[in-house]
């Protein structure tokens, strides 16, 4: 769901936990979940904003608790499943490119490249038109 005043996306908190989890029911996992890990209860209200309308499987409009991306992101981490696995480990790669990215931002202009490319956009003269700024360096 879109949020125009605040430009972000919030994500269905049951849905995501139901496609990582299989659980039969979520909401009992959620409440076993908060009750295991103490930060994430504490700061529950503070990641999940308060329930929105939502459509729900059965087409009827159902009060739904959402969180934003990084909160999505954040109980992803608490969920001790393995299907929830492969995508700790995506955000541990992407947490990595980042901190990499500030210490050598050649490494940005590389990666904007190779999206441009990715994405067909012309790319005659790109590197020789867009050569990065190398401060400090021989």
């Amino acid at each position: 769901m879109w949020n125009a005043e605040q430009e972000k996306y919030y994500f269905s908190v049951l849905d995501i936990l139901q496609v990582l989890t299989n659980s039969t029911d979520v909401k009992q996992y959620i409440k076993r979940m908060r009750t295991g890990d103490a930060v994430l209860n504490s700061k529950w209200g503070a990641i999940c904003t308060p329930p929105v309308v939502m459509l729900a499987s059965d087409g009827k409009k159902r009060m739904i608790q959402v969180a934003d991306l990084e909160e999505i992101f954040r109980i992803i981490q608490s969920i001790p499943s393995k299907k929830a696995e492969p995508v700790r480990q995506w955000l541990a790669e992407l947490g990595s490119q980042l901190i990499n990215q500030m210490i050598d931002p050649e490494l940005t202009f590389q990666m904007t490249v190779k999206i441009i490319v990715g994405k067909g956009i012309a790319t005659v003269g790109l590197t020789s038109v867009c050569t990065p700024l190398t401060f400090g360096r021989n």
